[in-house]
């Protein structure tokens, strides 16, 4: 039976009980003992971790804690303590002497995540790893304390959704007006903000011995199987193949709409009549989505009941409350946890189902024998979850109004065309600011702007002076939490739709494999996880090309 996440709660661990801890590891292989030895330093990091997200899932779900603010402080400084342990031990096990009988036990996987590991940190940078996490903090307690009037509301940003897709332009509008003046008042703070953050990762770059962030913040990710060279190679592809599709799209809607201009505030409103909306309240959803789940092959309709009945869940959005949505999870207990925001929109339905697919996963591979196969790295989890986002598609009269079924699958799918372009120009954003850390905060926004052309030339903002000026790339939360991270979601992307594009021809078979893939967990990089699911990686020649063809084809011609 699954413990309640009401009754969860982990010891807090201290400088000493962590000594104590990594120190028996230490022990066990001073007596030779390295199975012992190896399963001591699971346990330990499992703990660590279970403890970790729970502390940062507290503070998320109410920024405005001073108990849940102080767990967070607290945890952002201990954590460099826990990662210098980690570290230590890794080296040992990696040493001449033990590296083949670790690699016997844990697999060379592991091992390989473990050599990019040991090269992340040293105790020279533990201060500034603790200063790090406080200031991507500071950026989501900012974001969070958003009040924004609206149409006689006062919203948070994720709130002011509805009035962004809102039928009436004019509404729309005055929506996005209200979200840049937010960000035009706190432009200057969130510069320095990101600035502190770029000077601070090059600076813990430069004491490892690397030239610029890059190699490390790539390590970081333990991108062991693909380069920056490769990540380039893709956006370009991204450039060539999508950015022209979307091009028409975009100009087909202007069209239907009868505009002069297709605006940014737009771009948003997929649908001529309407973007669809949920079928309806919070309880409707979560009641259609068991019987989605139930209805879909393998174990998600028991997993899901389990997430429901544990408390496993937490998506209403209310003031105080994190932007965006995420999965976490407690090793300890072997199970994972979704936060979002739900706000009545179309949004609502991709953010349940993406961040379903990566609990899914977490929840399939808890049995794996290491703590670091429990997740795959961050692009091969974003398979996963956008796998989910498609393979709910023919369920979705389920979870959308009254006969909008159709119209919401054809909005899923232009919206992930439109992502790709979005996707690329983020990645390539950081790639040139931390290839060149010492621009000025004007440098970066202009840096944005040309890059916003290159990926997105039909990009619209009107009297919206904030973004026009290059200041869109501010509301983006992973440039500040998670640098290099964004890329993830369009090579997933790739992926998630040949997933789509086998389920279109053999339901069965697309489910079984999205299930192995998930099964799989992070047991291997993410181009061996692809190619043992069936799937081509993103970074051969042409696949992005196929990919984006077939989905035109779909657009134009409907389903065959």
């Amino acid at each position: 039976m699954t413990q309640s996440f009401a009754s969860l709660s982990f010891p807090r661990p201290t400088e000493a009980s962590l000594a104590d801890g990594f120190g028996a590891v230490a022990d066990l292989l001073d007596r030779h003992d390295l199975a012992g030895a190896l399963s001591r330093f699971d346990r330990e990091r499992r703990t660590f971790e279970s403890w970790s997200a729970l502390v940062y899932l507290r503070f998320a779900q109410d920024t405005t804690s001073e108990d849940a603010k102080q767990d967070r402080d607290y945890a952002d400084r201990l954590t460099p303590k826990a990662t210098a342990h980690e570290v230590t031990l890794k080296k040992r096990f990696l040493s001449e002497q033990l590296h083949d009988a670790t690699s016997t036990i844990v697999g060379p996987h592991v091992l390989a995540l473990w050599k990019s590991d040991v090269t992340t940190f040293d105790s020279r940078i533990e201060t500034a790893l603790g200063e790090e996490a406080r200031l991507t903090s500071e950026y989501t307690a900012l974001l969070a304390s958003a009040r924004i009037e609206i149409d006689g509301h006062t919203v948070n940003l994720s709130g002011l959704a509805p009035w962004m897709e809102h039928p009436d332009r004019t509404i729309r509008h005055a929506a996005e007006q209200a979200r840049w003046a937010f960000f035009a008042e706190h432009g200057e703070e969130l510069d320095t903000l990101y600035g502190r953050l770029v000077e601070l990762r090059t600076d813990m770059a430069r004491t490892l011995g690397f030239e610029t962030y890059t190699p490390l913040g790539y390590r970081r990710l333990r991108r062991v199987d693909y380069s920056p060279e490769d990540v380039a190679r893709f956006r370009e592809e991204v450039a060539t193949h999508v950015t022209p599709l979307v091009t028409s799209l975009l100009e087909q809607r202007r069209k239907e709409m009868g505009r002069s201009t297709l605006h940014y505030w737009d771009e948003s409103f997929v649908d001529p009549r309407g973007n669809p909306k949920p079928a309806g309240d919070y309880d409707l959803l979560i009641e259609r989505a068991q019987t989605m789940f139930d209805r879909m092959s393998g174990d998600l309709g028991p997993f899901f009941k389990s997430m429901i009945s544990g408390g496993y869940v937490d998506l209403k959005n209310r003031d105080g409350k994190a932007g965006g949505g995420f999965c976490t999870a407690f090793p300890d207990v072997g199970m994972p946890f979704i936060f979002a925001n739900f706000n009545g929109t179309h949004g609502d339905i991709n953010v349940f189902t993406h961040e379903m697919g990566h609990a899914y996963q977490n929840w399939r591979s808890r049995d794996l024998p290491t703590i670091d196969e429990l997740w795959p790295t961050m692009e091969a989890a974003e398979i996963d979850s956008m796998g989910l986002e498609f393979l709910t598609w023919p369920h979705m009269e389920l979870m959308v109004e009254d006969g909008a079924a159709d119209r919401f699958r054809r909005m899923h799918l232009i919206g992930s065309l439109s992502f790709l372009p979005y996707g690329v120009c983020v990645d390539h954003f950081q790639h040139e600011v931390y290839a060149n850390p010492t621009m000025t905060a004007q440098e970066r926004h202009e840096t944005w702007l040309r890059l916003e052309r290159h990926y997105l030339p039909w990009r619209d903002y009107g009297d919206l002076s904030y973004p026009a000026h290059g200041g869109r790339w501010q509301a983006q939360g992973h440039i500040y939490r998670n640098p290099f991270y964004y890329i993830d979601y369009t090579l997933a992307l790739c992926c998630a739709m040949q997933l789509w594009l086998q389920s279109r021809r053999d339901e069965p078979a697309a489910m079984k494999a999205y299930e192995g893939l998930c099964a799989q967990g992070g047991s291997a990089p993410f181009t061996g996880l692809i190619a043992r699911a069936g799937l081509v990686s993103p970074f051969a020649s042409g696949v992005l090309a196929d990919v984006v063809q077939e989905a035109a084809d779909f657009l134009e011609n409907g389903p065959r």
